[in-house]
């Protein structure tokens, strides 16, 4: 059984009025809900007030829910919206990724803890290009910076990436291409790469 029919038949026990199996719901997409608001926003507290929000509207809004796009989609889409109607009611900027950070750590920061760098050399250029690939996320704009995350962090295709935008995949397309061209751009003098090429 794959991942989006497991969901579908959790969704239809909730549907038909199992409320544990939204809690299994919750307890399997909370963490990731959480890694990704904590990309808009600074606060844990606030993080936690909007993940709430976010699943209690999904909650109410299951019942018209008819699985055209997957569980998780949706759900994304729906925490997504919260936050940006919070953030909006705040009057508050979205926060940039790695200025809070889940348990998971997950910044490219991490990508030193993955290599096996066996000289003082490499690992001082291993660490500057991880400190230069996060720097660059952190300057994109917000909408480049959440097709990028979730292409590359979260692992989204093309097509649920424009799902939880909400915009057409062409344009996702266009988002991350320019997100890799403007990390590319930044590494170019630490890459010793020509400007024609990425990497």
């Amino acid at each position: 059984m794959s991942e989006r029919q497991a969901d579908a038949k959790l969704v239809e026990r909730v549907q038909q009025g199992d409320k544990r199996a939204f809690d299994l719901l919750v307890l399997k997409y909370q963490r990731k809900i959480q890694r990704l608001l904590s990309r808009m926003m600074r606060e844990q507290n606030d993080i936690d007030d909007v993940m709430q929000e976010a699943f209690i509207k999904a909650y109410r809004a299951l019942p018209q829910f008819r699985g055209e796009s997957a569980f998780y989609t949706w759900l994304y889409r729906i925490a997504i919206n919260t936050a940006r109607n919070w953030i909006a009611s705040q009057g508050r900027r979205p926060s940039t990724p790695g200025q809070n950070q889940t348990e998971d750590g997950e910044t490219f920061d991490q990508i030193d803890n993955l290599t096996d760098n066996n000289t003082p050399e490499s690992v001082l250029a291993s660490h500057e290009v991880a400190r230069a690939v996060q720097a660059a996320i952190d300057q994109l704009p917000a909408e480049l910076r959440s097709a990028i995350m979730l292409r590359e962090i979260d692992g989204l295709s093309y097509e649920e990436i424009a799902q939880t935008m909400d915009c057409p995949i062409g344009t996702v397309r266009s988002r991350i291409f320019r997100a890799r061209e403007a990390i590319a751009a930044k590494l170019r003098p630490i890459m010793d790469t020509q400007g024609d090429r990425r990497w």
